[in-house]
């Protein structure tokens, strides 16, 4: 059995119990005592159309790829891994834990449409919960873990900057864990893990985990969210 099917089975019935005790949460707006506001340094909105990239980790990739494919001005959002070398840079190996990678989402975006601090207050609202280190809702390990990986000093600026003005304005009731490192290469995960949420809407663990976010993302940020 693949590490998929097992996956699969063990969150359901682990989300099964759960269901007993309450609902299960795996977005940061859950977890935030306050609405989290947008970031005071930001980078400005272009002047003319073109394309930058972003690339966070926060738990299984499948429900960050889910959020930001319905976020305006995202032009791609793809399934991968960060942190390791290219070549263990696969689903099998990456779920043992001891690969260094992290699940990631590289997002494409168009930086006249939506900036990088928004596409980071996102993350930080909807798309995962900061505070859980190494670990995202039913999901545990480093591979997990919730991390920014920057390409430009800039990046770098605004995420620590972000982070700072979150947990000084203790938005959350823990301490943020993201760490924002440098972005040593991004590596594109399998074909079936791309869309995943989209081809596979009715599995448990997209509609436990997963649909709420992308729901959220609908409530929270309406002039942000788009129908796919």
């Amino acid at each position: 059995m693949s590490i998929t099917s097992l996956k699969s089975i063990l969150i359901f019935l682990g989300m099964f119990l759960g269901l007993l005790a309450g609902p299960i949460a795996c977005n940061a707006k859950a977890g935030a005592a306050t609405a989290v506001p947008a970031p005071v340094e930001d980078a400005k909105l272009a002047a003319a159309s073109g394309q930058q990239s972003a690339v966070v980790a926060g738990g299984c990739f499948w429900g960050v790829q889910a959020v930001f494919q319905h976020v305006k001005g995202v032009i791609s959002a793809t399934s991968g891994y960060s942190g390791g070398s290219a070549k263990n840079a696969g689903y099998e190996i990456v779920s043992t834990g001891e690969t260094g990678h992290a699940e990631s989402v590289q997002i494409v975006y168009d930086p006249s449409q939506i900036t990088y601090g928004e596409l980071l207050r996102i993350f930080f609202s909807v798309a995962h919960d900061p505070t859980q280190l190494n670990r995202q809702g039913p999901d545990e390990g480093t591979q997990y873990r919730s991390t920014i990986f920057y390409s430009t000093d800039e990046q770098k600026h605004i995420a620590e900057a972000y982070i700072a003005q979150l947990d000084q304005a203790k938005i959350f009731p823990r301490r943020i864990v993201t760490q924002v490192v440098p972005l040593q290469a991004f590596y594109a995960a399998e074909a079936y893990h791309q869309n995943y949420a989209a081809l596979h809407p009715d599995q448990p663990y997209i509609v436990f985990n997963d649909a709420p976010k992308v729901t959220h993302l609908r409530q929270e940020f309406p002039d942000l969210y788009v129908a796919k």
